[in-house]
C-alpha cells in the first residue's frame, strides 16, 4: 500500500480517540481556500505555556488482535487495514513539521500481533524521532498488557501518555472486551504516577533532571455502550483524579459500528447530549470543589439533560439558598450557578472596596439569568419569583440540540488556558 493511501486509512482511524485535545470544527475547505479543519490527521492541543499547537494525530495500525465488540478497528470487522513502519511515522512527522503542517505527534494504534510487539514499535518511534532532535510535543498510547519496562522506557521520550481505561466497570470490560484485563490497565497507570511524582520531586532539587511525562498522564472512557449510570462514571473519574493523579479524563459518546446483540440497540446516534454534562460534571470535580456524591446519589444517579449539573445541584439543595452575595465566602460562591472561578475570585477583591449590588455584578461577568434565582444583594432578591424548585427549573431548562453538540467539545478547555486565563474566560460561567 502507497504510504499516501496509509496516512488516509490510519488517520481517520485515528478520529474516534478523543484523549487527545482537538478543536472539534467541522469547517471544510472551500475552491481557492487554505487549509480543511474537518480533514483527519491534524487536531489540536495547548502546551504548557498555552500555546495551541497542531498534532498530526494518527495511529500506527488498525489492525488488531483484539476483538472489542464497541471498537470500529476490532478484528472481526470487514475494515481496510494498514500498518505503518516506525521510519515511515518518522518521516512523516520530520516531514510535516519542517513544512509547518505540525508542532507535534498522537500516536495511537491497534494491538498488532501482541501488547509488546506493538509497544516496541511505538518505542522505536519516538526514540528515533528524539534521536534525529525532534522536541516536538509528542503524545503516545501506551498499550495495555505491555512489559512495564517498554511502557517506562517510552515514558522518558514522550511528553504525555495516556492508556484508556475503556469502559466504566470491571463487569462491563468482560462483557465488551474479555480479551482484555483491568489489571493491565490499572498497574501501568499507577507506575506513571510514580515515576511521574519522581520526576518533579528529582526536577526541584535538579534542574536538569531527565524529564518523565513532563505533560503528565491521560485516559479514556466510552460513554453508552454499558449500563453504568453518570453516578458509576463520576466516581471512578473522582478516584483516578484523586489516587492516580490523573491529568484529564476523556468522555467518548458511544458511536454504534456494528450491529451486536450485547451493545444498546437504541443508540441510533451517539449520547453526546450525556457526554456534554459528564465535562461539565468532570470540570465541578477538578475546579469547583464538588465531589462526585454531592453531584448525584442514588436516588438522581444520572445527569438531567435538560439543566447543567451545577444547576441541577443547586435546585437539589435549594435549603442552601439564596446566598448573600456580600457574605458569602469564596467556596459558597463556586456553588452558585451563573458564578465562576474568575468572578468568584473578582467578587472578594471588589468587597474590599465596598458591598456589591446586582450592576457590580453583572460588570463582573456573573451570569445572571442562572445566578439571579440563587442569590441576594445587600438583603434583595432579584429573581422574580417564588424559590420552588418547580419554578427554578422552568425558568432554567435550555435543553441544547445534540446535533449542535461535537464529540470532543471540551477538549479546547486545557490546564494551560486555565493557568491562564481562568476556566469563566475559557468555558463561560457554570
Amino acid at each position: 500500500m502507497e504510504l499516501q493511501e496509509k496516512l488516509r486509512v490510519l488517520s481517520d482511524a485515528a478520529k474516534y480517540d478523543v484523549s487527545c485535545s482537538s478543536s472539534g470544527s467541522n469547517r471544510k475547505n472551500t475552491p481557492g481556500g487554505l487549509g480543511n479543519a474537518s480533514e483527519s490527521g491534524i487536531c489540536h492541543s495547548w502546551t504548557e505555556d498555552g500555546r495551541c499547537v497542531s498534532l498530526l494525530k494518527i495511529l500506527f495500525s488498525n489492525e488488531c488482535v483484539y476483538d472489542c465488540l464497541y471498537c470500529t478497528n476490532k478484528r472481526s470487522n470487514a475494515t481496510q487495514r494498514a500498518t505503518f513502519t516506525p521510519e515511515e511515522v518518522v518521516e512523516l512527522t520530520l516531514n510535516f513539521y519542517k513544512r509547518n503542517y505540525i508542532e507535534g505527534l498522537f500516536l495511537s494504534s491497534g494491538v498488532v500481533k501482541n501488547p509488546d510487539f506493538t509497544m516496541e514499535q511505538l518505542l522505536k518511534v519516538v526514540k528515533d524521532l528524539r534521536t534525529r532532535k525532534f522536541n516536538g510535543y509528542i503524545h503516545l498510547k501506551g498499550i495495555p498488557g505491555a512489559d512495564a519496562k517498554l511502557i517506562h522506557a517510552a515514558g522518558n521520550y514522550v511528553d504525555r501518555m495516556s492508556i484508556n481505561i475503556e469502559l466504566p466497570s470491571e463487569k462491563s470490560l468482560m462483557t465488551l472486551a474479555p480479551q482484555k484485563k483491568k489489571e493491565n490497565i490499572l498497574l501501568p497507570m499507577a507506575a506513571m504516577k510514580e515515576e511521574i511524582q519522581q520526576y518533579q520531586a528529582d526536577k526541584k532539587i535538579h534542574r536538569s533532571a531527565p524529564a518523565y511525562l513532563p505533560g503528565g498522564q491521560t485516559t479514556q472512557m466510552i460513554v453508552g455502550a454499558s449500563p453504568e449510570s453518570d453516578l458509576n462514571i463520576l466516581k471512578l473519574s473522582e478516584g483516578l483524579y484523586n489516587q492516580l493523579s490523573m491529568k484529564r479524563v476523556y468522555y467518548s459518546a458511544y458511536i454504534p459500528t456494528n450491529e451486536n446483540s450485547r451493545l444498546p440497540s437504541i443508540q441510533t446516534k451517539p449520547p453526546l447530549l450525556r457526554e456534554h454534562r459528564l465535562y461539565q460534571g468532570d470540570w465541578l470535580l477538578r475546579f469547583y470543589g464538588f465531589s462526585a456524591k454531592e453531584l448525584l446519589n442514588p436516588k438522581n444517579p444520572n445527569f438531567d439533560l435538560d439543566l447543567d449539573p451545577k444547576c441541577f445541584w443547586a435546585i437539589e439543595n435549594l435549603e442552601r439558598f439564596p446566598m448573600e452575595i456580600n457574605r458569602v465566602s469564596y467556596e459558597e460562591l463556586l456553588r452558585i450557578p451563573g458564578v465562576g472561578i474568575r468572578s468568584a475570585g473578582k467578587i472578594i477583591k471588589a468587597r474590599r472596596m465596598g458591598s456589591l449590588n446586582y450592576q457590580d455584578l453583572k460588570k463582573i461577568g456573573v451570569v445572571l439569568k442562572r445566578a439571579k434565582y440563587f442569590i441576594t444583594c445587600k438583603g434583595k432578591y432579584f429573581g422574580g419569583i417564588s424559590i420552588y424548585p418547580e419554578n427554578i427549573r422552568r425558568q432554567l431548562v435550555q435543553k441544547p440540540k445534540e446535533d449542535q453538540i461535537q464529540l470532543s467539545i471540551f477538549d479546547l478547555y486545557s490546564e494551560s488556558i486555565l493557568r491562564k486565563e481562568g476556566p469563566g474566560k475559557v468555558m463561560g460561567e457554570l
